[in-house]
């Protein structure tokens, strides 16, 4: 039923066919997330040791884990600096990307690992969508309605990998921190103003790529 189902659906609407990342943007993902998985076990090595060890094999054995970690996630973080150098494509498209306040190099490498090709999207609310930023109204039957939240059906990684770069840009960035008064005014919570900041810095990455220009204040806020 559920292949017949499908079989409907893609003689009916005819869906665009599936191709695969190029050989490079493959490499980069596979890069990026073996540098997260790293970084995920020294966080929970680092947890472990600070949770008081009395038995001083085991400290020494974290201490050691640790230390090799450490030394993973440098030459891990080369690995990916020294693959973007050696693609124009992907330079060209970093570049772009760290013009955006809060997004700076190993952002703009996560950016492009998951999203493996603006291109496909038609606007920059695919682009969130995909990532799940987009808001979702809660309600129950018709009249009980609860706060509008993000919707978090989409890529979680992309949204892991915007959220401290969300609130660097809301604290550091000018053009940010204007923007979001007028969500605070509007009585936004603070996370709600967080996630619109996810959401607009996934929206100002697809404007550059779309647009191959660097970040511009004065441009974005007249188009996004």
């Amino acid at each position: 039923m559920d292949a017949e189902l499908i079989a409907r659906f893609c003689q009916l609407q005819q869906p665009a066919t599936w191709l695969p990342p190029l050989p490079q943007v493959r490499q980069l993902q596979a890069l990026v997330r073996r540098l997260d998985a790293l970084i995920e076990m020294r966080v929970a090595e680092e947890n472990r040791l600070s949770s008081g060890i009395s038995v001083d094999a085991v400290r020494y054995s974290l201490e050691e884990h640790i230390a090799y970690l450490i030394k993973e996630i440098k030459h891990t973080e080369l690995l990916i600096r020294g693959h973007i150098s050696n693609h124009p494509d992907l330079k060209q498209h970093s570049d772009l990307l760290d013009s955006i306040p809060g997004i700076a190099s190993t952002t703009a490498a996560r950016l492009l690992a998951e999203i493996t090709d603006f291109k496909q999207y038609k606007s920059a609310r695919q682009v969130a969508a995909y990532a799940g930023l987009v808001p979702r109204e809660r309600r129950s039957g018709s009249s009980v309605r609860g706060r509008t939240c993000l919707s978090k059906i989409g890529n979680a990684r992309l949204r892991k990998a915007l959220y401290f770069p969300a609130m660097t840009a809301l604290r550091s960035s000018g053009f940010f921190q204007q923007w979001a008064s007028g969500m605070r005014e509007r009585g936004k919570s603070k996370m709600a103003v967080i996630g619109a900041a996810m959401r607009k810095l996934i929206h100002l990455a697809y404007g550059v790529l779309k647009t191959g220009k660097p970040f511009d204040p004065q441009w974005m806020t007249k188009t996004v």
